[in-house]
């Protein structure tokens, strides 16, 4: 594989770095040659790597379904494969002076409402390394937990998060979480604030057609890029601390159009290989704007409006957003419950 790469390119001369989707050794080791500084997984990417190859994880998911319920199984299991992402990235995050270098790891989807078991879970996730980020919803009670994990020092990555309103809430909460930290001497935790761009324009392309709205396929695909580059503004005007992390991406053009900006890109294998030679034009287009016909149609949608708007919405009506519901129960359903069962 070429060292021009595109990725290579965007983590070595642009303020962008990239981040692998993927729980999968192979995937991350391969990553990190061309420029990865971080791994997110959640419970489905955790249920595909260890059902991918049994017999790398056999000694140690043996361990991990020992004296186990349900519930501490599907935490157990989450570790394995995390612990993994973490010690091929520690070198990352040593070099850096903990800057980059993170794995993620996701608590139980529906705790998304429960303070208490969040913080637990939480906090058991952050003994897996030094280099853990742990992942939590940005829900209302989901960034209450924030707040208190930042405080104590552990590293947070806010998701399942769509709107505008939701990562300028992440960032304002992270701005209090660190005054806090430091009044009683204790260093804050980082923060990364993702927002799932593509399930942002797969929900807006199922309520558009559903209500008939006058919008095309290329107004739709300009949903979370219009979403992104306002928060990205926003961010930089208010010199917020939290990280932005993109990711849930559906095409090279959600990389693309951000490529220059101080974000971090969370892409998955499958969306990797247009980027890992040198043929992929190499521009920073995060200054270019959306177009504003599209931008003016979608304004016919109000979950687009919910999403765009500054003040779209209350953090208490959060979780109930259509698009954070969808992922959880996904997440959930499809990642969550079938660790309880491995």
């Amino acid at each position: 594989m070429s060292e021009d790469s595109y990725l290579k390119w965007m983590s070595s001369e642009t303020q962008t770095s990239w981040w692998n989707d993927s729980g999968i050794s192979s995937e991350i080791t391969a990553s990190i040659d061309h420029g990865a500084v971080g791994v997110t997984t959640n419970p489905i990417l955790i249920y595909r790597a260890l059902s991918s190859n049994r017999n790398e994880w056999k000694t140690e998911i043996q361990k991990a379904l020992r004296n186990h319920d349900s519930s501490d199984k599907a935490v157990a299991l989450t570790g394995v494969v995390v612990k993994k992402a973490s010690a091929l990235l520690y070198p990352v995050f040593k070099q850096t002076d903990g800057n980059s270098g993170y794995a993620c790891s996701q608590v139980d989807p529906a705790l998304s409402g429960n303070r208490e078991e969040m913080l637990e879970a939480a906090v058991e996730m952050n003994n897996f390394g030094e280099n853990i980020s742990v992942k939590l919803p940005a829900t209302s009670a989901g960034l209450d937990v924030m707040e208190e994990c930042v405080s104590r020092g552990i590293h947070v990555t806010v998701t399942v998060s769509f709107t505008l309103s939701q990562v300028l809430a992440i960032a304002e909460r992270y701005r209090s979480a660190r005054k806090k930290a430091k009044q009683i001497g204790k260093n804050p935790g980082k923060c990364f604030a993702v927002v799932m761009i593509g399930r942002l324009d797969d929900y807006i392309r199922d309520i558009s057609l559903d209500m008939k709205a006058n919008v095309d396929e290329i107004d739709i695909q300009s949903a979370g890029l219009a979403v992104v580059k306002r928060a990205y503004s926003i961010y930089q005007q208010e010199n917020y601390e939290a990280e932005l992390i993109i990711a849930a991406m559906r095409g090279t053009y959600h990389i693309t159009e951000l490529a220059g900006s101080k974000m971090i890109m969370s892409i998955h294998p499958d969306h990797q290989d247009p980027f890992l030679d040198n043929t992929m034009p190499k521009k920073e287009l995060i200054e270019n704007p959306v177009d504003p016909e599209s931008i003016k149609k979608l304004m016919s949608i109000p979950e687009f409006i919910k999403a765009y708007e500054p003040d779209g919405m209350k953090p208490d009506a959060f979780i109930s957003y259509g698009a954070v519901q969808r992922t959880l129960t996904q997440f959930s359903e499809l990642g969550w419950k079938r660790l309880e069962g491995f």
